[in-house]
């Protein structure tokens, strides 16, 4: 039932995305603002305690949910993982973006891509050459998707199979935001609003980020081109601040031959760093903090998304013959 529940999310998310302005996504603000304020008085306790009621009790009203209607109902089942997974896994919740800079890079309205890039990463890009805007496209759109479709793939599937059903979405969705949500700057003090909800949030992502972020470079590797994505993998990961981050990227850099890494794109108000040119060698891009392969071009983005896509179409046959066996057994 696992397969045919992502797959039909799929498709109806295809045929009829979530608009960027969702009564969910705003819930799902509401929420964390309302939790945080009646439960977080700055110590350490409270930051898990308001992490729990955040992240696990959304999580665990999803599952008892399921597993009431699936002991009434297998195909009520069903569908309660297909809505679930609907509003919790999908690409058109990010590709929006990804689609409009590329059509504005496609008609040469660099100035507007730019805007487009901060407006939807809240950095200043507007001094960025080409060559960089096209790579922070592209690390952004791998983020998203590994966590807005593997991610939450891997953990659906995890505790799905041990009749929890999309609980485990839920749950992986709930902690990617919170760690993002809570660290928002205030505008009077400029530091995090929660900062011990801060750091506790991105601990707890990141531990359950470990194996789904693993499993994302795996897939890439395997689609793509094997050798040189393992070895980018073990030689350039550990360039980015965050681990898991720096696994997806440096894979996919070197499954398709893009060089990624490099300066992050400043926040607004802050000087551009250097950034690498097309004449700058392997070993200029080691320097940088770069991995090695050639500066992203328009055709990148044709080849990230065909990346992302095989991956996919991987991980929904290896699932396929999983349900298979299940089965048969």
């Amino acid at each position: 039932m696992s397969f045919f529940a992502v797959l039909f999310a799929l498709m109806i998310e295809q045929l009829k995305p979530l608009p960027t302005r969702n009564p969910v996504h705003h819930g799902l603000s509401d929420w964390a603002r309302w939790v945080g304020r009646n439960f977080d008085a700055g110590a350490p306790s409270h930051a898990r305690v308001v992490w729990a009621i955040t992240v696990v009790g959304p999580a665990l009203l999803v599952g008892l949910a399921y597993v009431g209607i699936n002991t009434y109902s297998s195909v009520l089942g069903l569908g309660w993982d297909v809505l679930v997974l609907y509003l919790t896994l999908g690409f058109r919740q990010f590709s929006h973006h990804f689609t409009d800079i590329r059509d504005a890079l496609d008609q040469a309205r660099e100035d507007r891509a730019r805007e487009l890039l901060a407006q939807w990463r809240h950095v200043d890009a507007s001094d960025l050459p080409r060559t960089e805007l096209l790579r922070h496209v592209i690390e952004y759109s791998l983020l998203a998707a590994h966590r807005h479709v593997f991610g939450v793939f891997f953990w659906f599937v995890a505790l799905s199979t041990v009749g929890l059903g999309p609980m485990g979405a839920v749950l992986y969705r709930m902690a990617e935001f919170t760690s993002r949500y809570w660290a928002y700057k205030s505008h009077t003090t400029g530091e995090a609003t929660h900062d011990g909800l801060l750091r506790l949030s991105t601990q707890l992502y990141a531990w359950m980020d470990f194996v789904p972020a693993r499993l994302t470079a795996f897939g890439f590797a395997v689609v793509g081109n094997f050798e040189e994505s393992i070895e980018a993998w073990r030689r350039y990961a550990s360039l980015w601040l965050q681990p898991n981050e720096g696994i997806v990227l440096s894979a996919a850099a070197g499954a398709v031959g893009v060089r990624l890494g490099g300066r992050a794109a400043p926040a607004a108000g802050a000087d551009v760093s250097r950034t690498l040119t097309e004449g700058d060698s392997a070993e200029a891009a080691d320097a940088a903090g770069s991995t090695s392969g050639v500066a992203p071009q328009m055709d990148h983005l044709r080849n990230i998304v065909a990346l992302i896509w095989r991956s996919v179409v991987l991980w929904m046959l290896l699932l396929a013959l999983l349900s298979l066996a299940n089965l048969i057994g």
